[in-house]
């Protein structure tokens, strides 16, 4: 059965190679572009998508063209053509570093997950030192991206006598080089005597969790001249100017509702847009969330709800509006209102279900040391289940309970009560929880030696989790200044400079009357509207990479916020100039 997401990209390249045959000649693409779609797995050639990009800019470019003769003013029509060639550009620009972009965000997405595959490598290393098993345990119950090319890699190196540690460490040295290092000193522990080889193994998941600390403090450093750039001319300084439209025609400067619209709904959301694609396109690694949708049977979701508050906040908003503001009113608060709660309460029970899962992991550093405290002094593992399912409270107590329940109900090993059809794990969609608790099945094997290795296992585990906390720490300096300007201050400026302009307009001011500027709120409006949504994408992804649920939960609050702000601020400022 396909899905829609193969659906969605089988369209994709039937209308490029549509595109690419209006532009029969020879093109280049660069290496990296090479290596995007085929990280992508896109079966286009990667030349038919450049021409494809040509094409689509040459085809944008004549129809703005046309646009602008017809609808611009003679006075205005060499900007018009100026916009209309800079879109056609833009068009062609965005093919070609669309599949970048998206395959940068998928690598960005994978490395996240190092440490963790770094800590169960080690973690089989400390049983037996032998690299082939730890390259083959690293990558069980992980379906990502980064496991996926270890795979590979695996695969590449059977019957050579090599564990693919290697080649996939050079594989990915220039995005994390650090985890190379790692994975050298995984394979060094595999020749080195007992007494040494401890030491090698703490030392390969210290190198990896500090090269993940460095590379995102760095990252943070780098950032926040154009994070403090893009809060200022993206921001502050559009939606002040707006209290200064209605003295432009003074300078001779021509100000039309066309003008205004093109400025604030096209070149300022496309600027913005540039700069959140280039900040987020430099990040070296994130975290990668659950793999949760709507219809993860965790999730108790209805389409109704969402739907029926989008439909009643579309409504209302348009009721409310319509006596207290100009025309523009009602239409922005019914967008405004009706798609942020649409969006707040579609992922809602998405994200109630990330805190779910984030409960269970944190306490699974407490579950492991309990176990390996007891397997050490020679309790079998399915006694150690129960004592600690008995101790532990919480998500982690209850899923550690179903397990040993499923265990002793069915009479099935340790490995089955958990991942079987009906196991325990089957709804808990967290490769750290399952790749932890899959090493269960082979410490009932290895007996007491195994302790040891959960008790390193714990200790590990919690560095990373202090690791994550302090990257997502560091970065919410920037982010919550971004987040919080995208959805209050930003939205208040601009409604009391509008409000601003309007008085201006009132008084007669500069020649300007008040129909003149009647209009004016609208394209700002939608201005706070996709600013809101920019800068909340921006705000997620710096803390968590692309996360759509996350970031269509944040969007919809934005989006109420932000219109909410934003006509209030206006009506405020209305009542008091």
């Amino acid at each position: 059965m396909r899905t829609a997401g193969h659906v969605g990209k089988a369209t994709v390249q039937k209308a490029a190679t549509v595109l690419a045959r209006g532009l029969p000649v020879a093109v280049e693409p660069s290496d990296r572009f090479v290596h995007s779609l085929t990280l992508l797995e896109w079966s286009i050639q990667p030349d038919t998508l450049v021409r494809a990009g040509y094409s689509a800019g040459i085809l944008v470019g004549l129809c703005c063209a046309l646009l602008s003769a017809v609808l611009v003013p003679s006075s205005l029509r060499p900007v018009g053509l100026l916009a209309a060639l800079s879109l056609g550009l833009l068009t062609s620009h965005l093919i070609h570093m669309l599949p970048v972009v998206w395959a940068t965000a998928r690598q960005t997405r994978a490395l996240g997950a190092a440490p963790d595959l770094v800590a169960r490598a080690t973690l089989r290393m400390r049983l037996s030192p032998t690299p082939e098993q730890a390259a083959a345990f690293a990558t069980q119950r992980d379906n990502g991206l980064l496991a996926a090319s270890l795979n590979r890699h695996i695969q590449r190196a059977s019957g050579t006598g090599r564990s693919g540690l290697g080649t996939f460490g050079a594989y990915w040295r220039d995005r994390f080089p650090a985890l190379e290092r790692s994975l050298a000193l995984i394979e060094a522990a595999g020749t080195a005597p007992a007494s040494d080889r401890t030491q090698l193994l703490d030392r390969a998941l210290r190198v990896v969790l500090d090269g993940t600390t460095d590379q995102m403090q760095s990252f943070t450093a780098r950032i926040r001249s154009p994070v403090t750039a893009l809060y200022a001319f993206g921001v502050l300084l559009p939606t002040a100017l707006v209290a200064l439209l209605p003295a432009a025609g003074v300078t001779g400067v021509g100000v039309s509702p066309l003008s205004v619209v093109l400025l604030y709904n096209l070149v300022l959301p496309a600027m913005l847009i540039g700069a959140v694609v280039w900040l987020l396109s430099h990040r070296p690694l994130a975290f990668p969330p659950p793999t949760l949708s709507r219809s993860h049977p965790l999730i108790d979701a209805s389409a109704t709800v969402p739907a029926l508050a989008g439909t009643a906040g579309a409504v209302g908003g348009w009721v409310g509006a319509a006596p207290l503001f100009p025309a523009w009113g009602p239409p922005l608060a019914a967008l405004g209102l009706g798609s942020g709660l649409t969006l707040w309460l579609w992922y809602s029970p998405v994200i109630a279900g990330y805190d779910g899962i984030e409960a269970i992991e944190t306490d699974l550093s407490d579950a492991l040391a309990l176990l390996g405290r007891q397997v050490a002094h020679g309790t079998a593992v399915e006694t150690a289940l129960d004592r600690t399912a008995a101790e532990l409270t919480g998500p982690m107590g209850e899923t550690l309970a179903a397990g040993v329940q499923q265990q002793q109900q069915l009479q099935v090993d340790v490995h089955e009560a958990f991942f079987g059809r009906y196991g325990a794990l089957t709804d808990v969609p967290s490769p750290r929880v399952q790749s932890s608790l899959a090493f269960l099945s082979v410490a009932a094997r290895e007996g007491r030696p195994a302790g040891s290795a959960l008790l390193a296992l714990a200790e590990h585990l919690d560095d990373l989790q202090r690791v994550e906390r302090e990257v997502q720490h560091t970065l919410t300096h920037v982010t919550q200044t971004i987040g919080t300007t995208g959805a209050l201050f930003g939205p208040l400026v601009a409604g009391v400079t509008v409000a601003l302009a309007g008085a201006i307009g009132a008084e007669g001011a500069f020649g300007v009357s008040a129909a003149s500027l009647s209009w004016l709120g609208g394209p700002v409006g939608l201005y706070v509207l996709s600013m809101a949504t920019i800068l909340t994408v921006l705000s997620v992804g710096l803390t968590r990479g692309f996360d759509r649920p996350l970031v269509g939960y944040r969007t919809g609050r934005a989006l109420v916020c932000a219109t909410l702000t934003y006509l209030c601020a206006y009506q405020v400022a209305t009542l008091l100039i």
